[in-house]
């Protein structure tokens, strides 16, 4: 065996037991945050056209009640920051 061949032989073991692990493990952090900002994006826009959509179903017969859109927003909110408050208490009290 000529040295070339083992010199060639080293570097694509070391290749193999670094660069394509990392190369794996950037692949699926990139696939992952592109697929949480799309299914976030996707979130609110199905919220948007669900509380647009209420809008024209008429709830009483005199008219379009906008109150209720307001009371789904205020819902959404003040289940996000009762979320984010218990995870923010929760991070402070841990030693």
């Amino acid at each position: 065996m000529l040295a070339t061949d083992r010199i060639e032989a080293v570097v694509e073991t070391v290749r193999e037991k670094t660069t394509v692990p990392a190369q794996k493990v950037a692949r699926g952090i990139v696939y992952g945050l592109v697929a949480a900002i799309m299914a976030l994006l996707a979130l609110v826009l199905i919220v948007i056209g669900l509380l647009r959509l209420h809008v024209y179903l008429p709830f009483q017969p005199e008219g379009r009640k906008v109150w209720v859109t307001y009371v789904a927003l205020g819902a959404i909110f003040v289940l996000v920051g009762a979320f984010l408050w218990r995870r923010g208490t929760l991070m402070r009290n841990k030693p």
